[in-house]
């Protein structure tokens, strides 16, 4: 079957906080992290045949989509799962947040990646726990997370590792030797490990493949709390179904507790539309993959021949990471915000000399953008 990911429809006015941020205003907006993509017809007709039931209360996660997930750990990267290791959130990051308060107590910290997605460091901050920050270096051509560095800096106080594979921003997928030297860190420091996989789904570079970080052997099982979610892959952010994964029937416990009276359950359209993508969106996600894959090739070709940018391979996700320190501009952010294009500030993420850009779109729209950025760039 044919998927037409060059099809434009029309946000600007819908409930899209992605294009509502911009609205009215000659500004293709970039930043955050859904496409512009419909999502797979299979998905579309199970929630319309969902909705002509007419009945929308209370739910319970559906059987089907448990076996699907268990299935897919096993069938996509050996990881052999237990239904009852599944824990269904209504969101990944507010799984972000219950790992914090799960696996820190108020002395003690956690440590975080930068740069990265901001509800990491938001965590710590609503939870009022402290953090070591580790950074992101690059090596090769690629950024890679440089824990030995901090490892002068620890106190004793540090108990949770956060970690996130495929990288995001930047796109970094971690090899498994990079993934056994965390996993090593975290257990000389003996550190319960949360890691975001919510783009595991979504890998562009040819020969790279997902390594959950718990499948890389018993004690990593142990001591991980994975988070995944069709959502960035079957593009349903906006639906909520996501789930995490916890083996240690103890943290597995702690994170059910600390759930209870604050986190709500899946509704019950999330579950219908997990499940039919999970069930029948695999011949769309190959197509998806090849048209961002075409999308990648735009962008690195185009913003690495502009002088001042740079930007390195995107190894997964649709979420370019573009270094801006070099452009003669006092924020990146704003210069190309004034030239019609909203990209996301890379202040949110630590580091305001980048943006990042979302090529998550229809290629006449990435298009537009890019003129748009090579124009500004050119009258500098």
């Amino acid at each position: 079957m044919a998927f037409n990911f060059d099809l434009r429809v029309d946000r600007s006015h819908s409930d899209s906080m992605k294009w509502h941020k911009y609205r009215d205003r000659a500004v293709i907006p970039l930043w955050v992290a859904d496409t512009d993509f419909q999502s797979p017809p299979a998905v579309i007709k199970a929630l319309q045949q969902r909705v002509a039931h007419g009945v929308f209360g209370y739910g319970t996660p559906p059987p089907e989509l448990t076996a699907l997930i268990v299935e897919r750990m096993h069938d996509r990267y050996q990881w052999a799962i237990r239904p009852e290791w599944i824990v269904y959130l209504p969101g990944l990051v507010c799984g972000l947040n219950l790992a914090m308060r799960s696996y820190t107590g108020a002395a003690q910290a956690a440590i975080i990646p930068t740069p990265l997605y901001p509800p990491f460091a938001d965590a710590a901050a609503y939870a009022g726990r402290a953090h070591y920050t580790v950074p992101l270096q690059e090596t090769a051509g690629r950024r890679r997370l440089a824990l030995t560095a901090i490892e002068p800096a620890l106190t004793g106080d540090q108990a949770l590792l956060f970690l996130c594979n495929p990288h995001n921003p930047g796109g970094t997928v971690y090899r498994r030797d990079e993934l056994e030297a965390q996993h090593a860190f975290a257990r000389r420091h003996d550190l319960v490990v949360c890691s975001d996989e919510i783009h595991c789904d979504l890998i562009l570079e040819p020969g790279c493949r997902h390594i959950p970080f718990a499948s890389l052997d018993p004690d990593a099982e142990q001591r991980t709390i994975t988070l995944m979610a069709p959502s960035k892959t079957f593009n349903l952010a906006g639906l909520g179904a996501s789930f995490a994964i916890i083996a240690h029937p103890a943290l597995r416990h702690r994170f059910k507790q600390q759930r209870r009276g604050v986190v709500p359950h899946v509704d019950v359209l999330a579950y219908v539309a997990a499940t039919a993508a999970y069930r029948e969106g695999e011949a769309w996600l190959a197509a998806q993959l090849d048209y961002l894959r075409a999308n990648r090739d735009l962008v690195v070709a185009r913003i690495n021949a502009l002088p001042g940018l740079r930007l390195l391979p995107v190894e997964a996700t649709y979420l370019a990471w573009i270094d801006a320190s070099a452009l003669p501009v006092e924020s990146p952010y704003h210069f190309f915000l004034a030239a019609g294009v909203g990209l996301t500030d890379g202040a949110a993420f630590g580091d305001a000399r980048f943006v990042r850009l979302n090529f998550g779109c229809p290629r006449t729209l990435l298009d537009e953008a890019l003129t748009r950025m090579e124009h500004a760039v050119a009258a500098l």
